[in-house]
Formats: structure tokens, C-alpha cells, sequence
């Protein structure tokens, strides 16, 4: 990875990249909070049936789950109860005990609060958009998320963004999730443009991590609650609270 030479403001952060390749849950949208209410509801449920399981907290949302493909983040937080499933049929039923069982719970719930409350995206982030398309950039969604499409059109964010790679595509296209930064080199095929010229942009520790270890122009951490020292050390070329500070 190439660091930026500068990051102040838009024309540093994005000096000579091509592309910016944007996370979508707590980068471009709040639904990372959503995916942690979630998260929390599915585990607090499911380790009450568990004798002697240490309770689920906020802190294991980031440790072992964040950024993941969600049958990822049900076995990695499994493991650190040393709990194993089965892994059942992926479309297992979600009252199921299972690994996908679990997942596909999760989904519900996800789904449920979403189509309940809607989504609004972070208006800062909407004003980069703008500002990266007025500049030509090409744009693109990496999510490991599943209901990427769904959360775009909810947010009004879909017209902005002609290619999605997110969970579905990864698993049709045989793309290992984040940490691996397979889904964002992955997307910046599809844009017709070597790594090196493109940006990402993410929210998670393991997003950070695949931004890292592929060969972008540079990183930029959004800090959603993750710490910023912790992005940095993620690999993240700079850190912001807010996309709207590279304006």
C-alpha cells in the first residue's frame, strides 16, 4: 500500500486515486448500530440457553465480529465461548441451533429493524459522494453485508453506486470476507482499474485490515466507536470521525 503524502482534505486524501471503494455499514450508513442491536438481541437470546456462557458485550462486537461475513462473525464469537455448532444448510431455518441457523436469525432481526425505523445515511458521507463524483471519480460499495442492495435503495444511495460487491457476490464469486482484501481488489476489476489507484474507505478493524494488506493508494478509517489508535494500527493512512473533515 501506497501512504498518501498528504491528507489534508479531499485532494490529499485522495491524491491521484482513481476510485474510492467505500464499506457501507457505519462508513456511508448508520446500520452498523443496527447490525450491533442485532447482534446483541441474537446472542443475548441464544447465550441464556447456554449454562455458564459468559453474557454478551458491547466490546465483542468489534472483537469478533465487525466487518465479517455474518457466518463468520456467529462462529468467531462462538469460539470465544468455546461453543461449537453444527453448521447446517445455509439456508437453515433461523429457530435453528445452528451456524447458519444462528446467521439467518440475525438477518431477520437486521431486517426487521430496518424495515421498522428506515435508513438514513451519514450526511457527511452523502457530501463526499457528491464531491468524489464532481471530481470523476469512480465509485463502488464493498460490504460484507449480504443486505447491501437492500440498505442502498432504503438509504436513496443506489443511483450513486454502479458496482456492489457484497456478501452474495462474494460467495458466488468464491471471494474470502474481510480481512482479506479479495472483495475490494475484486471490485476494482469490475471498475477497470488497477488497486493502486484506488481508495478504500472503512469503519472496521477487519475492513482496515483488507485495505491494508492489498495494494491500494491508501486507507481511510472512519472512526464509528472502533478508536482511532486502533485503525491506525489496523493500517488506516488517516482517521476521521467524520468523511465530511476531507471536505
Amino acid at each position: 500500500m501506497t501512504a498518501a503524502p498528504d491528507t489534508s482534505g479531499l485532494a490529499g486524501a485522495l491524491s491521484g486515486a482513481s476510485a474510492i471503494l467505500f464499506d457501507l455499514d457505519g462508513v456511508l450508513t448508520p446500520t452498523a448500530v443496527v447490525h450491533e442491536q442485532a447482534w446483541k438481541q441474537l446472542f443475548d437470546g441464544y447465550l441464556a440457553s447456554v449454562p455458564g456462557a459468559a453474557p454478551y458485550s458491547e466490546s465483542d462486537y468489534f472483537d469478533h465480529i465487525d466487518g465479517k461475513p455474518r457466518f463468520d462473525g456467529v462462529r468467531d464469537f462462538l469460539a470465544s465461548r468455546g461453543i461449537v455448532l453444527p453448521e447446517g444448510p445455509a439456508d437453515d431455518e433461523p429457530a435453528h441451533e445452528t451456524v447458519h441457523g444462528l446467521g439467518n436469525r440475525k438477518n431477520k432481526v437486521f431486517n426487521d429493524i430496518v424495515e421498522a425505523g428506515g435508513v438514513q445515511p451519514y450526511e457527511g458521507s452523502v457530501r463526499l459522494v457528491d464531491a468524489a463524483l464532481a471530481r470523476g471519480l469512480k465509485l463502488a460499495v464493498v460490504s460484507s453485508s449480504r443486505n447491501a442492495p437492500a440498505v442502498l435503495k432504503a438509504a436513496g444511495l443506489s443511483d450513486y453506486f454502479p458496482v456492489v460487491v457484497d456478501g452474495v457476490v462474494a460467495v458466488a464469486q468464491g471471494l474470502p470476507g474481510k480481512p482479506s482484501p479479495a472483495t475490494y481488489e475484486y471490485a476494482a476489476r469490475l471498475l477497470d482499474l488497477p488497486s493502486q489507484d484506488c481508495v478504500v474507505v472503512e469503519d472496521a478493524v477487519s475492513g482496515v485490515q483488507a485495505g491494508s494488506a492489498g495494494d491500494f493508494r491508501s486507507v481511510i478509517g472512519v472512526d464509528r466507536g472502533a478508536g482511532r489508535q486502533t485503525l491506525l494500527d489496523a493500517g488506516a493512512t488517516v482517521v476521521v470521525n467524520d468523511l465530511a473533515e476531507l471536505l
